[in-house]
């Protein structure tokens, strides 16, 4: 058992790494081939690096990187934990590696737009895979990470906050402030793909229900819908009378039926609906909302 719980967990690193490779390659010909010839930068510390191979040269790249991000690695492996340095510390190695392959790359010159957003997306792509196999190839989220801790400032504020001033400095060093505004551009559309990568394309909702007909309600909910749900026992604030709740995981695509089916058998029903970045359960979880094998019953007027 021993033995088998180890190969999985070295199949499972591996497995991490091929997709890390593989969103270092694509951040490295976003790098290559869009941002450095048209004189943008990224955020972070590849933005800084960016910055001191246009000032310095271009060819030492991955050298910046590289050494700008080891006080950053210390940092995880002091603050952080030791396995997620394995996997920032590849995906570093990783990016450096295929932006010096691509020094020789052809670069794209094109419209301001088709730069910005097809280096953009790329960029992000490439950022979320390696994010979402458990590794990083900013060092500044590692010292917003610190700065929550100590501080109490939110990561999203930090990095926000360190990725203005980069651009800030760089369209002060070259008294260009279209490049720098194009860069910012190019981050934005970066971030929002990177998200896309990060939680998928499945938008899904949390909902919480009130009802005076529980029973009734949940009974309905799951035999038109087809999707489990939890109920939870309460009691009024100030009434003090016990109710129960409902709780309930849904796909986008599936809030309207759920909505008009609650209104239908419970008019007076109350529900609080909130986005849902992830779901996560084991897969014998008797918890996971899943859609039962038979047939939607739907009404067509």
């Amino acid at each position: 058992m021993q033995k088998q719980t180890k190969q999985a967990g070295i199949w499972r690193f591996l497995n991490d790494l091929l997709w890390i490779s593989l969103g270092a390659f694509l951040a490295a010909v976003a790098i290559r081939i869009f941002l450095l010839p048209n004189d943008l930068i990224d955020g972070g510390i590849t933005g800084i690096a960016l910055i001191l191979a246009r000032v310095f040269n271009p060819n030492y790249l991955s050298y910046y990187l590289v050494v700008l991000t080891l006080p950053f690695i210390y940092l995880a492996f002091r603050f952080i934990r030791r396995t997620f340095v394995i996997h920032m510390f590849s995906a570093i190695l990783f990016f450096a590696l295929f932006l010096w392959i691509l020094d020789a790359a052809p670069p794209f010159h094109g419209d301001a737009l088709e730069i910005i957003f097809f280096g953009g997306a790329i960029l992000g792509v490439g950022g979320g895979l390696v994010i979402r196999n458990g590794g990083c190839l900013d060092g500044t989220e590692i010292l917003a990470i610190i700065t929550n801790r100590k501080l109490g400032f939110t990561i999203g504020q930090v990095v926000l906050a360190a990725n203005f001033v980069i651009f800030g400095i760089y369209g002060w060093i070259f008294s260009d402030w279209h490049i720098a505004l194009k860069s910012l551009l190019t981050y934005v559309v970066a971030f929002k793909m990177m998200d896309l990568v990060i939680l998928g394309l499945d938008e899904l909702k949390s909902i919480l229900i009130i009802s005076s007909k529980p029973k009734e309600l949940s009974k309905t909910i799951m035999q038109e819908l087809g999707i489990g749900l939890t109920i939870i026992h309460g009691k009024g604030g100030f009434s003090g009378a016990p109710r129960d709740l409902l709780f309930i995981v849904v796909e986008r695509l599936d809030l309207a039926d759920l909505k008009e089916i609650v209104l239908r058998e419970d008019p007076e029903a109350f529900m609080a609906i909130e986005n849902l970045h992830e779901a996560v359960s084991g897969k014998q979880s008797s918890f996971a909302p899943h859609r039962s094998r038979r047939t939607r019953k739907r009404k067509f007027i």
